[in-house]
């Protein structure tokens, strides 16, 4: 994810002119590819079908509903999913959705505003409030299928969206438990840098530069993107971007809508982030519960950590022997599902 250090950087805000070609080029070609490419084998205990509704901001968001077969009229728990950031519901959330609906929960994963099979212009941009928005906008959703018990609503926030998930749980009552799996803190770490090792001085230059290509943007009438992500070079990697090079851009986790899977944000996709701690509030997801699970090997893991030390009580943190981020994508002798269940089957009563 050595793509999400240069995120934070300011070497990735001064793009080329090949840059915004070759990714407007890739737009396009996205845009046209209506393929139903999954990254795991749909189970036959379980039906899959395509919805959409509309989030409070009216834009057309797109997901996969997962039905338990046989249920007859049964009202069952509910989770809705999304993540990782940048990825789609064709991915990792559609895999959980896929196994947890095989264990007895209706499911809905969606893809995020602006991006995959939802709607919203221009594509693969992303916002602190519409996002959270769209968690509470598939809530709204599902509460209404007839197999579903409204009051017993979970959720689960995978990478980038787990932060995401947390802060929509924060505001949403509805939503009485919730999982994240090998979050991201992407305000934190778009803000802040790795390690919080963006100085003030780094910030400000990154943020004078960001405005510098709203200008840009505002005169070329389209936005600028940014290289392409997951694509390696010759150069020594670091370990944690060949992990996800392994699952985004090989036939493991690739699929063609996917920003992660060489494809691109905007330039400016930042800029919400940078003066929005999606942490603030997760101290009023109390008394409901959360579950923190992260890789023992995780790069990622300081922030799982840091999110439970500051979320009251219920709350725990099971941390994955030997497992690396990208691990809990999609490793299914890796993810404790096990342990999922048994965590919202004791808090959706």
């Amino acid at each position: 994810m050595i793509r999400r250090i240069k995120f934070i950087t300011v070497s990735i805000f001064v793009l080329t002119s090949f840059y915004q070609s070759f990714a407007q080029k890739n737009m396009n070609k996205l845009n046209s590819k209506k393929t139903e490419q999954y990254t795991f084998q749909l189970s036959d205990k379980v039906t899959r079908e395509r919805v959409t509704f509309k989030n409070r901001y009216g834009i057309t968001l797109v997901g996969d509903l997962y039905i338990p077969k046989n249920i007859g009229n049964t009202k069952l728990s509910a989770l809705v999913l999304s993540g990782p950031f940048g990825a789609v519901k064709e991915q990792s959330s559609g895999l959980y959705a896929n196994e947890l609906a095989s264990r007895g929960f209706v499911t809905l994963a969606i893809d995020p505003s602006f991006t995959g099979e939802s709607g919203g212009e221009p594509r693969n941009v992303a916002s602190v409030d519409i996002n959270t928005e769209d968690v509470s906008a598939a809530v709204d959703f599902i509460v209404l299928q007839k197999n579903v018990d409204s009051n017993k609503i979970g959720a689960i926030g995978i990478c980038g969206w787990g932060g995401i998930t947390l802060n929509a749980t924060a505001v949403d009552k509805r939503i009485k438990a919730v999982v994240t799996s090998t979050m991201y803190d992407m305000s934190r770490v778009m803000s802040r840098g790795y390690y919080d090792k963006i100085t003030k001085e780094e910030r400000t230059d990154i943020l004078e530069k960001l405005s510098q290509q709203r200008t840009i943007d505002a005169k070329n009438g389209d936005p600028a993107y940014q290289p392409a992500y997951n694509e390696l070079s010759g150069d020594e990697q670091p370990q944690f971007l060949i992990d996800y090079h392994d699952y985004y851009m090989t036939p493991r986790g690739y699929h063609p809508r996917a920003v992660n899977s060489g494809n691109a944000w905007t330039v400016t996709t930042p800029l919400s982030f940078m003066n929005f701690p999606l942490m603030t509030y997760i101290k009023e997801i109390s008394p409901r519960p959360i579950l923190f699970i992260h890789g023992e090997n995780a790069h990622s893991l300081y922030f799982s950590k840091a999110a439970y030390e500051e979320a009251e009580e219920p709350k725990e943190l099971m941390i994955i022997p030997n497992a690396v981020h990208v691990d809990l994508y999609d490793k299914l002798d890796i993810i404790p599902f096990d342990k999922i269940v048994n965590f919202f089957d004791d808090n959706l009563k």
